[in-house]
């Protein structure tokens, strides 16, 4: 609600004692589309990765990250903070694709504190046959929509509001 009654406070520090900053209309507007796009556009952008390729859109992120990296290898924590997910959801998903074959994890021969993802060629295949879905997703969904000066305001917004894992570092 905006206004002065209704639930809906603002982003910063509040004290329970301190009035809430209630949204104004726009305030509101930019709000309700921010988080319409947060909850439904990453299910758009998954189910025909999940039809066609049996993929979530989180492991294709992953798989694409690494099979983009040198030698298709990513320290963990890099390799988390690309695909916009914490440290412990990317050791779980890495654990199911490397049970299927399309990434394996080993020290790090540089410094045995970390640990690298490296994408197989099972892997590198199954991206390259995802990549042409996924990309079609993305121009129908999200850049079809939108002119040059909206993607780059989007990614200027998106910018401002990176937000990275609490366990990456």
């Amino acid at each position: 609600m905006s206004g002065t009654g209704g639930p809906m406070g603002g982003t910063g520090e509040h004290k329970d004692d301190e009035e809430p900053r209630w949204l104004d209309e726009q305030e509101k507007a930019a709000w309700t589309g921010l988080i319409s796009l947060v909850l439904l556009l990453p299910a758009k952008l998954e189910s025909p990765l999940r039809q066609e390729h049996g993929l979530t859109l989180f492991e294709y992120l992953v798989l694409s990250h690494l099979s983009e990296a040198p030698r298709r290898k990513l320290r963990m924590g890099e390799l988390a903070f690309l695909a916009s997910g914490s440290l412990s959801r990317l050791s779980n998903v890495v654990k199911r694709c490397e049970q299927r074959g399309l990434v394996v994890r080993m020290p790090d021969p540089a410094d045995g504190r970390y640990t690298l993802a490296e994408l197989t060629d099972a892997g590198f295949d199954i991206v390259r046959q995802a990549a042409p879905t996924h990309l079609r997703a993305v121009r129908a969904i999200v850049l079809d929509a939108l002119n040059t000066a909206d993607q780059k305001a989007l990614d200027r917004i998106a910018q401002k509001m990176r937000i990275v894992p609490d366990d990456f570092g």
